[in-house]
């Protein structure tokens, strides 16, 4: 139920419909307060010179014209520097506009005022976290944030911006920390976020040479969530790098099962051990297994290299054909297929191979996208660089890459990482 409410309010249009209402109803607050400010000061209205400015500055924010509404508003307060609302709402249109040190000394002033409503005084402590963030300046930010936790220990939105900024610091424990405040908050499933924490924290470990706690974090992440591919990616990596090629290939099996098209990103790590292995036959294994469970592009290339490096052309070919009937396009397995064939003195079928692959460089074989944002990249990111999004990066179509592929690329299509994700609309 919370679930479909908090998609309903993702949706642009019913956000903008809840931004008109907002606004009604904050004018209708101001005004509010406003009269009842000056009736207890003995008066009925406010300067009319005032209440005209403030009102063409809402008028400028619904057109909006922000540097129109900062005119107005600054006059305004020039009349009546009683009204919070106002300089709440300058603060937040110097913001916009990038203007971060007006910004800033506004909500200062507002949080300096005496016998300032508590509940005001924090709303412009927040906004001024918002401001620091905004300027860059991440540790202020976090600070603020972080005094307005205090206060309000069940704030959601200060909660989310709190975890914003230990990803950008790459402070993945706190990130894991807040994640997990944030899940007794919210009744949602968070596993594949608080999964990627704890990857996160791993790959860190491991580039620091803690191999030890780095694997423990890569297990505890698969145990949060089981479908966490970039844990088990890294936990192969860790056994290759203790010469554990075994556990390696095991793990990296798993992720043929949880997810098979992601399992090309285990075939180019093997790649990258090929000579250093003594013996490569659980790879081939391994390979071939793949190529019966998933039989897509990249499984038969990744299977044509291992042939080829084992010495056996004429399977590379084999499978580098079987390739190209799924995925005509597919120019990096013409492209090795004319390396093979030249090296082996057929040079009239690596000519063929190669004249074929001229017209079709042009096509990116491989491209991802965002299913939130729409971000697009010919790499895989699992949080999306755009909207910070966790696994909502997927192929742009990954039927072309399996049998059930077509002559030329289909109309892309939107699949998040898991099968019981459903298409963006």
């Amino acid at each position: 139920m919370f679930h479909s409410i908090w998609q309903w309010f993702l949706e642009t249009n019913n956000q903008i419909l809840i931004l008109g209402f907002g606004i009604v109803f904050i004018i209708g607050l101001i005004i509010g307060r406003l009269t009842y400010g000056h009736k207890q000061k003995g008066t009925k209205t406010l300067p009319g010179e005032a209440d005209d400015a403030f009102f063409k500055g809402i008028q400028y924010i619904l057109s909006n014209d922000r540097d129109s509404a900062i005119e107005a508003f600054t006059q305004s307060v020039q009349v009546n520097s009683d009204t919070i609302e106002t300089y709440v709402a300058l603060g937040n249109l110097y913001r916009s506009k990038g203007d971060i040190d007006r910004a800033i000394r506004i909500r200062q002033t507002i949080i300096l005022r005496p016998n300032i409503d508590e509940q005001i005084k924090l709303r412009a402590l927040f906004d001024l976290g918002l401001d620091y963030r905004k300027g860059g300046f991440l540790n202020r930010a976090l600070g603020t944030f972080l005094d307005v936790l205090k206060k309000q220990p069940s704030s959601l939105e200060t909660l989310m911006e709190i975890e914003k900024i230990y990803e950008e610091l790459k402070d993945w424990e706190n990130a894991f920390l807040t994640r997990q405040k944030i899940a007794k908050l919210v009744h949602e499933d968070h596993a594949h976020i608080l999964a990627h924490h704890q990857t996160e924290m791993g790959k860190v470990l491991m580039e620091q040479g803690d191999l030890n706690r780095s694997k423990a974090c890569f297990e505890r992440a698969i145990s949060i969530h089981d479908r966490c591919v970039d844990a088990y990616l890294h936990l192969g990596d860790l056994y290759f790098s203790n010469q554990d090629y075994k556990k390696a290939i095991s793990v990296w099996k798993k992720v043929v099962k949880i997810v098979p098209r992601f399992t090309m990103l285990a075939y180019r790590r093997l790649e990258g051990f090929y000579t250093s292995m003594k013996n490569l036959k659980p790879v081939g294994e391994f390979l071939k297994e793949c190529a019966e469970l998933n039989a897509d592009a990249f499984t038969h290339l990744a299977l044509a290299r291992y042939l080829y490096n084992d010495r056996d052309y004429d399977g590379a070919i084999k499978e580098l054909k079987n390739a190209l009937d799924l995925t005509p396009f597919f120019w990096e397995a013409r492209k090795f297929m004319g390396e093979i064939l030249l090296e082996t003195g057929k040079r009239e079928e690596a000519l063929e191979a190669y004249q074929e692959l001229i017209p079709r460089l042009t096509f990116e074989y491989l491209e991802f996208q965002c299913a939130n944002c729409g971000f697009r990249s010919n790499d895989l990111h699992w949080q999306c660089p755009q909207c910070k999004k966790w696994d909502t990066i997927d192929f742009m179509d990954s039927k072309w890459m399996t049998s059930e592929g077509k002559k030329h690329p289909p109309e892309p299509s939107l699949k998040n990482v898991y099968p019981d994700f459903e298409e963006a609309t």
